[in-house]
């Protein structure tokens, strides 16, 4: 099992996160987005409120309590 330690803002949906093992890898939340339906993934989809994420329990997390799994991150992540 893999978790994110950082997390920082690149452009449009692209965030470079930190991952346990120091692997970096840039993730594009907009190919995500696209595969993922309900209202709590609406919200990230406008840009301004996408840049609100943080890290909280061990993944990338949203104020509407979005999150996605540390393991399908680091899946789909491409390294930096």
């Amino acid at each position: 099992m893999h978790w994110v330690k950082k997390a920082k803002y690149v452009e449009e949906y692209k965030i470079i996160l930190t991952f346990e093992d120091k692997s970096r890898k840039i993730v594009d939340f907009e190919k995500i987005l696209r595969g993922f339906k309900g209202e709590v993934f609406r919200l990230l989809k406008d840009l301004e409120y996408f840049k609100k994420f943080r890290v909280d329990l061990d993944t990338v997390t949203w104020p509407n309590k979005a999150d996605v799994s540390p393991d399908y991150l680091y899946e789909t992540g491409v390294e930096v």
